[in-house]
């Protein structure tokens, strides 16, 4: 397996755990367990996390001028890695409007 191909699993596999952990803090906070959710949100971070630092790699190995050659697994990781993040950011907002809808 070539580098890149490898960087792109890396990508996969840690933003879709991250991906996976969000939704499970939803399902958290659905059942009233707002701290449970928050720790499933912390962790789901950290996968997110590496699957940036890996992101990273591949940018900076093009800046430093060495060409990263065009996949469509690559193009795959970053749908994931972008779809991951776009749920992260909406499942917060509806964490936050759970908690305030049973405030009331």
């Amino acid at each position: 397996m070539e580098e890149m191909e490898a960087v792109a699993f890396q990508i996969i596999s840690n933003v879709g755990t991250a991906k996976s952990l969000v939704m499970e803090a939803l399902y958290e906070a659905r059942d009233g367990r707002y701290d449970a959710a928050e720790e499933k949100l912390k962790e789901s971070r950290t996968y997110m996390l590496e699957g940036h630092h890996a992101h990273s790699a591949l940018i900076q190995q093009e800046a430093s001028g060495q060409k990263v050659e065009f996949s469509l697994l690559l193009m795959h990781a970053e749908d994931q890695m972008m779809s991951a993040e776009t749920i992260s950011d909406l499942v917060a907002e509806m964490i936050r409007m759970y908690q305030e809808m049973r405030q009331k």
